[in-house]
């Protein structure tokens, strides 16, 4: 099975959800994220346990959820917490591997924006904001982004507003993170990678069929390529029916 045979939403699912082997806790968003932790829990981190920020953790769905406030989340979930408890103690107690978020945005650095596209007094989009997404970029070990369109104006040189600074950002602010930041940065074009503070994203994988010209072209900054750079996996026939027949079925997120 190649990734061709993939739609965009299955191929982004399935290269996150390859990404999360051997982690143990994530904080998933509804989506991508959700499809992929799901994914995952079946396949490469079956002892993965999925915290979503109503306060859900630990959850066993019967079914995907359609908002994170869906009731199907709730039956069977190990924990349902209040807010202050989630990103008091779960959060800011270190007690998360990998967030999952995504963004209009994203610099070299890993600072994220979810606000504005524009001018922020005269925007030209006004997007839904931060929500819990400046907590789990300041306090997650790491932070996975998975973006649907990769170029120039996505993957920027500098951001129309930062809505989630990554912790190099955060430290030239006085302020110390818990985690790592953004490590992690999935797309239709291949994988950017960073270690840490201190580090800007790099290519380190691409998709069969695209070039690492290709990425450079579609990214807003000078982008600095890995010396190991490698070709990504296509989805495999395995991968692909179980996202399509047990984790979305209904094709709630899926198209």
């Amino acid at each position: 099975m190649t990734a061709a045979a993939a739609t965009s939403s299955e191929l982004l699912s399935v290269v996150a959800a390859r990404e999360l082997a051997a982690r143990r806790t994530v904080f998933a968003g509804i989506g991508l994220p959700t499809l992929a932790a799901s994914l995952a829990h079946l396949t490469v981190a079956p002892e993965l346990e999925i915290v979503y920020e109503s306060g859900v953790c630990g959850a066993h769905p019967s079914h995907l959820p359609e908002t994170i406030a869906d009731a199907v989340l709730i039956t069977g979930a190990e924990a349902v917490l209040p807010m202050p408890t989630l990103f008091g103690s779960v959060l800011q107690g270190g007690h998360i591997d990998v967030g999952f978020l995504g963004a209009a945005q994203i610099d070299k650095w890993g600072n994220l924006n979810s606000s504005v596209i524009g001018d922020w007094h005269h925007p030209k989009a006004r997007l839904p904001g931060s929500g819990g997404a400046n907590e789990v970029m300041a306090n997650a070990r790491e932070v996975f982004v998975v973006m649907r369109r990769h170029d120039p104006r996505s993957f920027t040189e500098r951001l129309d507003f930062c809505t989630s600074p990554g912790p190099d950002r955060a430290l030239a602010d006085g302020i110390r993170p818990l985690g790592a930041g953004v490590t992690r940065v999935i797309t239709e074009l291949g994988i950017l990678a960073r270690e840490g503070v201190g580090e800007e994203l790099r290519l380190a994988a691409v998709h069969p069929g695209v070039s690492a010209d290709d990425v450079r072209a579609a990214t807003g900054w000078e982008l600095k390529t890995a010396d190991d750079l490698t070709v990504v996996e296509p989805p495999t026939e395995a991968e692909l029916a179980l996202l399509r027949e047990d984790v979305d079925p209904e094709r709630v997120y899926l198209r």
